[in-house]
């Protein structure tokens, strides 16, 4: 594969930014978190954080599954989880006078639920800490669970994603056998039908091998389930042994579709080579809704 293009590269911090992070750190440290800002090396950290926005992993680093785009180690936490999480969470977010957080975390098919009831611990312990903020949950699959769904939307999140990550022909090789596209549909389509006035979010890595065919006819699959919000980003290969790149979409392919998706509907659509799934997540519920 050629050398990055110019496109893919992000410009340097500026003083300003990286005090700003620095300062971020420096709380997230002291409660003992991590956001996927840092973890995921984004290229939009500093912006995002300059803007009241950021992204905390729930439930540990191990993950269960072992999808072939993605370097979370995987393993089996046998039913280990943090019942002081959510209130650390909550005691940060609002040290860092944060007005939209995003919560996601590893697969835990470990834990009867999945871990539903501690996002929505979490999701209750922010609100009773920072009363205006708008939460974002991207969640696993739950395995499909019904019950593990409802646990999380009693919790009343303003906007809930869940990530299709490529096309049908690809789901197979590129996710864990757990996972796959149907089901994703299925958990996407559940939360619409329970709690139709959530929003509901998705996101397409492009670079794996898709064909612009394959992702329209994605995105009109999440319309039909009643998705409203999209994010389409370039896949970038986080080690060695992960799914090779295919390739590089350019700039103006990603417009393109980016056209495609709102002429299907969608309110809210980021699209761009560094587009990560939670990228200018605070303006989703105002594209949405007004």
């Amino acid at each position: 594969m050629a050398d990055r293009p110019a496109w893919l590269k992000v410009k340097a911090h500026t003083a300003a930014e990286a005090e700003g992070m620095h300062a971020v750190r420096d709380i997230l440290s002291r409660h003992n978190l991590t956001t996927v800002c840092q973890g995921a090396r984004c290229p939009n950290a500093a912006e995002c954080w300059g803007a009241g926005t950021a992204t905390f992993m729930l439930l540990g680093s191990v993950c269960t599954r072992a999808c072939r785009f993605c370097a979370v180690p995987t393993g089996d936490p046998h039913g280990t989880i943090d019942d002081d999480e959510p209130l650390r969470l909550g005691d940060a977010i609002a040290d860092l006078n944060l007005d939209y957080v995003v919560l996601t975390s590893v697969d835990r098919d470990d834990l009867e639920d999945g871990g539903a009831s501690l996002f929505a611990a979490a999701i209750a312990k922010i609100k009773e800490h920072s009363p205006k903020i708008k939460i974002e949950a991207l969640i696993p699959d739950f395995s499909g669970s019904d019950e593990s769904l409802r646990t999380l939307i009693a919790s009343a999140p303003d906007v809930i994603g869940h990530n299709i990550e490529t096309v049908r022909r690809l789901s197979p090789r590129l996710r864990d056998p757990r996972a796959g596209y149907d089901q994703s549909l299925h958990v996407l389509a559940r939360i619409g039908e329970i709690s139709p006035r959530t929003i509901t979010k998705s996101s397409l890595m492009l670079g794996l091998g898709e064909e612009r065919t394959e992702v329209i006819e994605t995105l009109r699959d999440l319309r039909e389930v009643g998705v409203r919000a999209l994010t389409l980003g370039q896949y970038l290969p986080p080690s060695h042994t992960a799914a090779p790149l295919v390739r590089y979409v350019h700039p103006d392919e990603f417009s393109s579709l980016a056209t495609e998706a709102r002429k299907l509907g969608f309110c809210f659509v980021m699209s761009g080579p560094l587009v990560r799934s939670s990228y200018h997540a605070a303006q989703t519920i105002p594209a949405c809704y007004g």
